[in-house]
């Protein structure tokens, strides 16, 4: 049934639907691919010297946003299954022209983004081949990674699974012998205790800017989790959607959480908070501090896995939102097309053109007050991402409860609703509130406001002149009436 849609001239076969050829396995590994990337093993040190041992406590609290939004997500792509995934769901549940804002900030957020990891990478292999510039590295990498998603997305999976699996082992060796320089089983210094988080800046580490630094540096902490949402991407390429989807979201953020606050809580109680920095992986100087020399040779190789891994994942997850977006009638309609691997080869092509024009951006000011602010743009679209997924799934639920049903029919639901929803909506919204009173960060309120506003704007004018109709269901797919329809003690009008 893929192949029986023809292309419009010419004759020749074009896949109707993407194909479904991700394992649960490979979803996990395709979102934790997507936020373990150079930020975590490079940006965490920038993070550590502002906040101090509570770098852990606001990690701890980002994933506590990213359990909620997981579960909301799960929510909607098993009780409302939907191939455009969230820029779907916003455009059913919320409006339309809400839908191209999202859709097009999320897209312009990963296109930000992804470059950042191309310049990391070509950083990492020009310092070991320095004949060669950052710069062609770059784009060396940018072709290979536009070759592997244009691939079938089975063969796909199995190389980001490959990649993810290598960032996991490396945080998890460093865990094993930072536990083992803690208790003083190797090493010359024996058992630490507390004399790391008590020495130096002392226990006032843990917020050595002050205690509004955990807040203002939240929203660069959630963009170390940027990439959670590509599960909800994937899902109209995941087998047995229906089952595989929730097991991935249950997993997911704890995983995430254990990835991030467990490496970090070891790593300052072993590395006084005072000598991290960006200067390069905080991990590697923390070993290199206890005499493990050869942890910077090593750690700039996963350095470099981990920015090629996320890059990866973020340019799948952003193809498939701009897909997502032609499908819904909000892009162009050629972008939707398939090629013959149904993979959205012209998505890809595009997401390509625009991440290798940030390039040239992020190699000139890499390690800059700059780059920062670039950074700080793409975690307040991502933050616009994920409000929207929990607004979603608060309209989703009254909907569903006007209709006659009751919460324990859905087939996976978020606990505690609607309270935990709209602690996830005020949480992040603070975050952004703080960005705007943070002149560090204000700036980026520049490209990330308008990257929501324009396309929303552009989108309601439309609207109100007769367009942007929803366009007809993809096969397979079924409407809100038809997997919901009203029951006699239904309390909708329509």
């Amino acid at each position: 049934m893929a192949d029986a849609q023809r292309a419009a001239q010419g004759g020749e076969a074009a896949p109707a639907t993407l194909r479904r050829g991700l394992s649960a396995f490979n979803v996990q590994m395709i979102s934790l691919g997507g936020i373990i990337g150079s930020c975590y093993f490079l940006g965490i040190g920038d993070t550590v010297s502002k906040v101090g041992p509570a770098t852990a406590l606001s990690l701890l609290l980002g994933g506590a946003i990213v359990w909620l939004v997981a579960n909301a997500m799960g929510e909607l792509c098993v009780g409302l299954p939907r191939s455009g995934s969230f820029v779907s769901y916003a455009g059913e549940l919320v409006s339309r022209p809400w839908a191209a804002g999202v859709g097009w900030s999320y897209w312009i957020n990963w296109c930000a983004y992804v470059p950042s990891e191309m310049v990391a990478a070509g950083i990492i292999m020009n310092g070991f081949v320095p004949s060669v510039p950052v710069m062609i590295w770059a784009i060396l990498f940018g072709g290979l990674l536009t070759f592997v998603n244009l691939r079938n997305v089975k063969s796909f999976g199995a190389i980001e699974s490959t990649l993810a699996m290598i960032k996991i082992s490396a945080i998890a060796l460093f865990c094993v012998i930072g536990l083992l320089l803690w208790t003083g089983a190797i090493g010359q210094q024996g058992f630490l205790g507390a004399r790391v988080l008590t020495g130096g800046r002392g226990l006032e580490g843990r917020a050595p800017a002050g205690g509004l630094a955990i807040v203002n540096t939240m929203v660069i902490i959630l963009v170390n989790y940027q990439g959670t949402e590509i599960v909800a991407l994937s899902a109209a390429e995941t087998e047995n959607p229906e089952k595989n989807i929730p097991v991935v979201i249950r997993n997911v953020a704890f995983r995430i959480v254990a990835i991030f606050v467990l490496p970090v809580a070891i790593l300052v109680s072993i590395f006084p908070s005072g000598e991290a920095g960006l200067e390069g992986s905080v991990f590697a100087a923390a070993l290199a501090k206890h005499g493990l020399s050869w942890a910077g040779s090593v750690l700039s190789a996963v350095v470099l896995v981990a920015a090629l891994s996320c890059a990866n994942s973020g340019m799948y997850g952003n193809t498939r939102a701009l897909y997502s977006l032609a499908r819904e009638g909000l892009a162009p309609r050629a972008l939707a097309k398939l090629n013959k691997n149904q993979v959205p080869a012209r998505a890809t092509l595009a997401t390509v053109g625009l991440c290798w024009a940030f390039v040239p951006l992020f190699a000139l000011f890499k390690g800059t007050t700059f780059y920062t602010w670039l950074l700080s743009v793409s975690g307040f679209t991502g933050a616009v991402c994920w409000i929207s997924i929990s607004w979603c799934q608060l309209r989703f639920r009254r909907r569903v409860r006007a209709r006659g049903y009751r919460d324990r029919e859905l087939p996976f639901r978020a606990p505690l609703f609607p309270y935990l929803a709209h602690v996830a909506i005020w949480v992040q919204l603070g975050c952004l509130v703080f960005v705007a009173l943070n002149p560090a960060l204000r700036a980026c309120l520049v490209i990330g406001v308008p990257a929501v506003i324009v396309p929303l704007g552009i989108a309601q004018l439309i609207r109100r002149r007769g367009g942007l109709v929803a366009p007809p269901l993809p096969p397979g797919e079924r409407s809100f009436d038809e997997l919901y329809p009203p029951r006699p003690e239904s309390r909708d009008g329509d």
